[in-house]
């Protein structure tokens, strides 16, 4: 299918020209790589990474010693008031904060709840409150038909973003961007691999498993796309490809022997980024496809030069037709 962008896009550098810019979470390798990318626009006014670890803060200042561009607020998304006081005259927030882990997630619902849910709700009103221009919730694919929590949470916020746009007046546009595994990222699986490596010996939960792949700098080229194009309820999918997980462990690690131990509270075989219900309101970019509000009043008149996916389109880690090449597989995990 032939796609092309519904727009032409402004530079970065006008996007963000003078802009205050906040990232919640931002101390994570989500956070790490936006603040670089970021940083990168000498026009940017003003970065401020707002995360509840002084550790990893006091490690960024380390990184950039002389950046005075760069703010840092020790908080947590669970508290309004401070995301009030953080917000004051912030023009964009990327909110990155969540609980991310979902065993730890199953065992831990309330906590999750509390963050991912309640403190997306808070992020949404403080941002709302204090006349943000846009914010782009970062999402996941286990959002997408959840059986676990995590999911189930990462659904909830998807749906508080979009519905809070009919309470932003205009003022706040509020988005989401959602996709797969982050190559390299806290708790991944290269991340496994490499502490697992020494032993000669690789765990695989099910061998049967497929995930949707990406590094992080793709990430960032659509992060900064989305926030560019955004008006606000729309739902970003960036393109993306499959692997079966255990191919991964082989490409990566084929001198060690893979022990199946079995699947771990709420995982999946397959993840899912699009489902049979939400094709008949995803588009097709050049680079991502966008799913459209199903209610609610939103300008939605910029997508009208994209085609609409297929009708029966899905978009899972199971379908071959999203399958990672030996090549494609070999360059996207390469060091």
């Amino acid at each position: 299918m032939a796609s092309r962008p519904p727009t032409k896009s402004m530079s970065f550098a006008t996007l963000l020209k003078g802009k205050t810019v906040l990232i919640t979470g931002g101390t994570g390798t989500f956070g790490h790589a936006l603040i670089a990318r970021l940083l990168g626009v000498k026009a940017i006014k003003k970065i401020i990474v707002l995360s509840r670890d002084e550790l990893k803060q006091s490690q960024i200042q380390h990184i950039y010693p002389k950046e005075s561009r760069l703010r840092y607020f020790l908080g947590d998304v669970r508290d309004k008031e401070r995301l009030m006081r953080a917000f004051a005259g912030v023009d964009i927030v990327v909110h990155a904060a969540a609980l991310k882990q979902v065993p730890a997630t199953e065992y831990n619902p309330f906590e999750a709840i509390r963050t991912n849910v309640v403190g997306t709700q808070n992020v949404i009103d403080a941002a709302i409150d204090q006349k943000v221009l846009k914010v782009l919730l970062v999402s996941s694919d286990k959002a997408v038909e959840p059986i676990n929590l995590y999911g189930a949470t990462k659904m909830c916020a998807e749906k508080l973003c979009v519905a809070a746009n009919v309470y932003g007046a205009g003022s706040t546009a509020l988005s989401v961007i959602r996709y797969g595994n982050v190559i390299g990222s806290r708790g991944s699986l290269v991340e496994l691999i490499d502490k697992q490596r020494a032993s000669g010996t690789i765990t695989l939960t099910d061998g049967r498993m497929t995930r949707f792949w990406i590094n992080i700098n793709q990430v960032m080229d659509i992060v900064l796309e989305c926030l560019d194009v955004m008006k606000g309820g729309e739902i970003f999918v960036p393109k993306m490809k499959n692997a079966p997980v255990r191919e991964v462990m082989e490409l990566i690690a084929p001198e060690c022997r893979i022990k199946t131990i079995g699947m771990r509270p709420g995982e999946k075989i397959h993840e899912m980024l699009i489902t049979q219900y939400e094709c008949g309101r995803a588009h097709e970019l050049a680079r991502m496809y966008v799913i459209r509000p199903e209610f609610g009043h939103y300008d939605t008149k910029w997508l009208s030069l994209a085609p609409l996916v297929p009708k029966g389109f899905l978009y899972g880690s199971g379908s071959t037709d999203f399958k990672l090449t030996e090549a494609e597989a070999k360059a996207l995990f390469a060091k």
